[in-house]
């Protein structure tokens, strides 16, 4: 496990017309352990929306102070109400705890089945039932097994499984042997799909099933014990002068994507390489607000420095998806970061005086901040594992 990443990551489609989506997916990490949740409310929209944010914080929260898993679905079985009509509780969830050396603890409630897959296959794992006779009769099911490198488990709510209902031949739905062989299928075809492009991959052919208009809220989300995507990114020139061989064969010496952020910082790396930097002249032509990339052998992008860093950071607190933006050094940046596991920052920290000038916009901090923060949103939003180097 230490020398291997843990992604995960959701997906998210809310039922057509609707503008809360009744899933709710929560995660976070406790010391060693990655705690996973989905719930779906039972309806849909705002009503049940917050029924499903309710299950998951609880969940989350329960099994996050320690409280056994089974503990944990038990008192959310006996809190939540039960609709009167149909006599089932007014939310289903899937609780998944990751523990530090891959034991993994999983209980369902009523969401579709977990899908394991192994060596490119689907593979089936034991399950216990668990019945609650004094709270409505309720069955949950627990499962624990060792995760192996490779693996992947992905979960999803039944707007997956009944997708496509009441078409021809699929009058009942996807169901789950639909789903999983769709699973099967994207894995084969793609041995390193991640699990970000996995779950939306599933979550919008099942959109797809309902004729591009979902049924109900749909929501996949998955685990991918994998080794790391690591990314170095520098910035900034060195406090002194006689670093810059030292960041320059940092940068030589990296396994992995290469970003260099900043005009000086790029003259740097190709004084101390002896590698020209060139501009993107394509850049120049299509974008006058975006500064424009340019060219280093051996680096992945080249930006400019505070400007990119700074937008990006802002488009990313703001979860805009980098899809939706015009193709330039931003949205390059954007896709770099999104796409790692694990993110080393090495910052200059000579000042630049150009920086501390009052009459530049308020988003152009001072670099050291900048970085900080961006590192801060990478891990408490995208879940990726960062470190900051100062020279």
């Amino acid at each position: 496990m230490q020398n291997h990443f843990l992604e995960v990551d959701f997906y998210q489609i809310s039922k057509e017309g609707q503008i809360a989506c009744g899933d709710s997916f929560y995660t976070t990490k406790q010391d060693d352990r990655t705690i996973l949740v989905l719930a779906d409310g039972l309806g849909s929209g705002i009503k049940a929306s917050v029924l499903s944010t309710l299950t998951s914080t609880m969940a989350s929260a329960f099994v996050s102070a320690k409280m056994g898993i089974r503990r944990a679905a038990e008192v959310i079985i006996e809190t939540l109400p039960v609709c009167s009509v149909r006599k089932i509780g007014y939310s289903t969830f899937t609780i998944m705890d990751v523990a530090g050396d891959g034991v993994v603890r999983l209980i369902e409630h009523d969401n579709p089945a977990s899908v394991l897959v192994r060596n490119g296959k689907i593979t089936p794992f034991e399950k216990q039932s668990i019945k609650f006779e004094a709270v409505h009769e309720t069955v949950i099911y627990f499962s624990e097994f060792q995760l192996q490198p490779r693996d992947r488990l992905i979960m999803f709510s039944d707007g997956v499984t009944q997708s496509g209902m009441g078409r021809p031949g699929m009058l009942l739905g996807w169901q789950q042997s639909g789903a999983e062989e769709h699973i099967q299928q994207l894995v084969r075809q793609s041995p390193e799909v991640s699990a970000s492009e996995l779950c939306k991959r599933l979550a919008r052919k099942a959109r797809e099933n309902d004729m591009g208009k979902a049924a109900d809220d749909i929501t996949a989300a998955a685990i991918y014990l994998r080794k790391p995507r690591r990314t170095l990114l520098v910035t900034g020139p060195p406090y002194k002068r006689e670093h810059d061989a030292m960041m320059a064969e940092i940068l030589k010496g990296f396994q992995g994507k290469k970003v260099v952020c900043g005009g000086t910082t790029s003259e740097i790396i190709s004084r101390e390489l002896n590698r020209p930097v060139t501009v993107n002249l394509k850049d120049m032509r299509s974008s006058l607000e975006v500064p424009p990339t340019a060219h280093i052998e051996g680096v992945d992008l080249v930006t400019e420095g505070t400007i990119t860093l700074s937008r990006a950071l802002q488009l990313l607190e703001e979860d805009v998806n980098p899809e939706t933006l015009e193709d330039n050094g931003i949205s390059r940046l954007m896709n770099i970061l999104l796409g790692s596991d694990i993110i080393d920052f090495v910052v200059g920290t000579k000042i630049n005086e150009a920086h501390q000038d009052p009459a530049l916009p308020k988003d152009l901090e001072i670099r050291r901040s900048l970085i900080r923060r961006l590192a801060n949103v990478m891990e408490t939003m995208y879940f990726k594992q960062t470190n900051i180097r100062f020279v």
